[in-house]
């Protein structure tokens, strides 16, 4: 029987305030847990016993702390913020922009949002559903849609205003939610849909799209330690085992209380970094790190994995395979590896490591993997390329050595990276080819997909269907569906 309930406190931005994380963490010290993590959406997990899980809520209720468990997770918008001014300079996504923003929301939301620079590779730009990346014209940003339980992606066709995106962001929450079943059976019919939607509904100021966006090569920068930029220093904190101790944690809160540090931040890498600190109180953080003894300065070869949260299973894989790289001493630089145990398509990497799970394995050393990576090695691609299938445990290391050769050859013809493949949001035609819908639910029958759950081939035409068919979500019958298009389905809203 579970022992605890894992409970997430979102942090919008991967902002944290020192005060309030103390807050927490004294509630979470009161009840005798002992380590906390930080998740790769930049919120924080606690695992509570469940013997204290009603007293650590109405600690948090006393306090005005919100959080969700595990079961009833809700998304956190996350940005690159913390990168501002350590690993991004001069554009014009400054800190008063990103907040500006941020106060536009309140702090929740119903899908996955991604705040990006376009001038960053510290903060993946495709993993969220609703992902805003800067523009080089100023206030202006690129919008690209990411459906839910895929790797579609569609992009707006124009730039957005910088005031539009809260009110453009929470219609694409509302309708996707409550009309997925719509967006899963016509990419083409779907992306003229959300392009007309948010035109009918919100009516964006926009410009044009003059240059398609171009990412940045992918060069992960050093998260870790003490680095001076200008007359102060920001510190980096990883852990290996993604366990911060809740003491030190505490510790870490009271200074930046106590030297007016007014924010420090999560990390998409399951890290926290501290900024404007003091050249005189280094000492207060080098005393600190002593204390818990604390290492700041772990291999780059290890701070460039993304392990799937709270994933103990993904840890072993990871330090297994890093064993291997440090064994033979490989080089990594400009790689990203991803350990995928679950079914997760918002996972972040250049090269996956995926469990099958066609057939569980009932023994660990039965369990078998597959190596892919991405289009030219590009972490934000939502393409995979098949390397080697069915590998064994012991095996993984020598073939991602050879994968990582692979990359290495290929840098020699290196080009642009573009974004990734995707889907124009685009008005649709006059001569729109006219699907079926259910009149009750909007579920849609896509011809060229047929129904296989209910034996159905693909290719089989609407009025080929069985007499006795019925939509497969709320089970309206076969004369309850209609022709529309996309203009109808935006009008039946």
């Amino acid at each position: 029987m579970k022992q605890h309930e894992t409970i997430i406190i979102n942090f919008p931005g991967g902002i944290i305030s020192p005060g309030r994380l103390f807050d927490i963490l004294e509630i979470t010290e009161e009840i005798q847990v002992e380590n906390v993590r930080f998740g790769s959406r930049q919120q924080l997990f606690i695992e509570i016993p469940n013997r204290h899980f009603e007293t650590f809520t109405a600690a948090c209720k006393q306090k005005h702390i919100k959080f969700s468990t595990a079961a009833s997770e809700s998304p956190n918008m996350i940005s690159s913020y913390a990168s501002n001014g350590i690993f991004t300079n001069d554009t014009w996504l400054s800190q008063g922009v990103y907040k500006d923003i941020f106060d536009q929301f309140d702090g929740k939301a119903s899908l996955k949002i991604n705040i990006c620079d376009s001038d960053q590779s510290f903060v993946p730009f495709f993993t969220g559903h609703i992902n805003w990346i800067a523009s080089p014209n100023t206030h202006f940003w690129f919008l690209y849609i990411r459906l839910p339980q895929t790797n579609q992606l569609y992009r707006y066709p124009g730039l957005i205003y910088t005031n539009d995106v809260m009110n453009v962001t929470r219609l694409l929450e509302k309708i996707i939610a409550e009309k997925t079943a719509m967006f899963y059976d016509d990419v083409s019919l779907y992306g003229h849909f959300l392009q007309q939607l948010i035109d009918k509904t919100v009516k964006p100021i926009t410009q044009p799209i003059e240059q398609v966006l171009i990412l940045p090569t992918f060069q992960l920068p050093y998260y870790e330690g003490f680095n001076r930029y200008g007359n102060q220093y920001w510190l980096g904190i990883y852990r290996r085992n993604e366990l911060f101790p809740t003491g030190f944690l505490k510790n870490i809160c009271q200074v930046c209380l106590d030297t007016k540090i007014g924010e420090l931040y999560a990390t998409p890498w399951k890290s926290i970094i501290i900024k404007s600190i003091q050249l005189n109180d280094r000492h207060r953080w080098d005393y600190l790190l002593g204390k818990y003894r604390i290492n700041v300065r772990h291999a780059a070869n290890e701070l460039n994995w993304k392990v799937e949260d709270n994933n103990e299973d993904g840890l072993i894989l990871k330090r297994h395979v890093i064993r291997h790289f440090d064994k033979e001493d490989v080089r990594t630089y400009g790689l990203c590896f991803a350990v995928k145990t679950k079914s997760n398509p918002g996972i972040f990497g250049s090269v996956i490591i995926r469990r099958k799970v066609e057939k569980a394995a009932k023994l660990k050393s039965q369990e078998r993997y597959e190596l892919l990576y991405t289009p030219g090695f590009n972490p934000n691609s939502p393409d995979y390329i098949l390397y080697r299938d069915n590998v064994e445990k012991e095996y993984l290391g020598p073939y991602l050595v050879s994968l990582c050769k692979l990359f290495y050859e290929s840098k020699l013809q290196e080009t642009v990276i573009a974004e990734p493949e995707i889907n124009l949001l685009t008005t649709s035609s006059e001569n729109e080819k006219p699907v079926f819908k259910c009149k009750h639910c909007l579920t849609v029958y896509d011809e060229q997909l047929g129904d296989p759950e209910k034996g159905v081939k693909a290719g089989t035409g609407f009025y080929q269907l069985p007499a006795d068919y019925c939509c497969p979500l709320c089970d309206a019958p076969k004369g309850d569906f209609i022709t529309a298009t996309s203009q109808q389905l935006i009008n039946a809203l």
